[in-house]
């Protein structure tokens, strides 16, 4: 079985955490929480990096720290994983979605401004899959009906939007350090801005809200979302080379656009470029068209049988049973998020993957299709 994703750790991972281990630093309390913070904030050319237990709470705390409460809204895309929406609902807010772009996979920003209303606190963007939203459009709505900006960048690592890096642009942004990302430390996630106050509340929060001078005496609930040292030295490790592991993704991208051109009248493959990025292939998607006598679904149990991992699509926000038994959603229709659920898929990308992999996934591709 060719697995849908598997890490590289062939760096100085091993190395890093036998020494963590025989100066006996396992804990959040460890120093290597600290410069792995300074060192991802810095790569986002940001000032505050809170380092967190995964990339769904520092959602949560994202939310939390920046002030959206009980019935406010924020607009967010249909199109996403549900770690976004839940963090909106958690907090008695009301996620209000917004359709997909057929061509980049990202939420379709001309759109936006329609769902703004005198409730609206924030924007919240996803960038999907591997070409970030076109945030100019965003950032001059969220200006004009002051609004915050939250930035979802969980797929983004190394990336660049118009030459800056993905990560830089809301007034808080979070990312993951999942398995599956570029930077992995099993499990993991990261908050990063440019506002101490907000940084000091996110640091607040993530660690039971604690006040040092009064460590078991809390005036507000917070959570236990440390991030340890055994996390952080695994995350340094994979810092030193994230510019090889983008490098790599893209020519992984490269080589599988080349081997699957000839498919192209029975699926859509990911956008190479925009004029403000190069795709990264964070995960390489592929949407059936309509020509193809199946669905994903089906497309992923004939790939599995053939020895080859793949992975659904998001589901979208609208047609989540979860939400519509809050209520919320039962008349929305979003017609292109609903098609790339159904017909979309990805197949193997991870870092550790070979070139013979991925001619045999084509192989196995170029059969089915046939």
């Amino acid at each position: 079985m060719i697995p849908v994703n598997q890490p590289l750790l062939n760096g100085k991972e091993k190395e890093y955490l036998v020494q963590a281990i025989e100066e006996g630093w396992i804990s959040s309390e460890g120093p290597a929480v600290k410069t792995f913070e300074k060192k991802f904030a810095a790569l986002t050319d940001r000032q505050f990096g809170i380092a967190v237990s995964n990339g769904s709470v520092a959602l949560d705390l994202a939310v939390k720290a920046i002030g959206i409460e009980a019935g406010d809204e924020v607009i967010l895309p249909s199109f996403t994983i549900i770690s976004p929406a839940a963090a909106i609902i958690r907090c008695g807010a009301i996620p209000v979605l917004i359709e997909s772009d057929p061509h980049t996979w990202n939420m379709d920003v001309s759109q936006i401004e329609a769902k703004i209303t005198p409730k609206t606190k924030a924007i919240l963007i996803v960038h999907i899959y591997g070409l970030p939203v076109d945030m100019d459009p965003v950032i001059a709505l969220a200006k004009k009906y002051n609004l915050k900006l939250i930035e979802d960048a969980a797929e983004m690592h190394g990336q660049t939007y118009k030459g800056k890096p993905c990560g830089s642009f809301g007034d808080i942004s979070t990312f993951s350090f999942y398995p599956n990302k570029h930077i992995t430390t099993g499990e993991g996630g990261m908050l990063v801005c440019n506002d101490q106050a907000l940084a000091d509340r996110c640091y607040l929060l993530r660690n039971l809200a604690f006040i040092p001078e009064k460590r078991f005496i809390h005036y507000e609930l917070g959570w236990n979302y440390r991030f340890t040292h055994i996390q952080a030295v695994l995350g340094l490790a994979q810092l030193e080379r994230l510019d090889e592991f983008v490098a790599k993704k893209r020519a992984m991208g490269k080589m599988y656009t080349q081997l699957l051109s000839d498919l192209q009248d029975k699926i859509e493959l990911p956008m190479v470029s925009t004029d403000y990025a190069e795709n990264i292939y964070w995960v390489f998607g592929i949407i059936l068209k309509e020509n193809v006598p199946f669905s994903a679904q089906q497309m992923m149990a004939k790939l599995t049988e053939a020895g080859i991992g793949s992975r659904p699509f998001f589901y979208p926000m609208h047609q989540q049973p979860v939400f519509n038994n809050m209520g919320l959603y039962k008349n929305e229709k979003y017609p292109v998020a609903e098609k790339m659920a159904e017909r979309g898929f990805y197949v193997p990308s991870g870092l550790a993957l070979t070139e013979t992999e991925m001619k045999e996934v084509s192989e196995q591709l170029h059969k089915i299709l046939s």
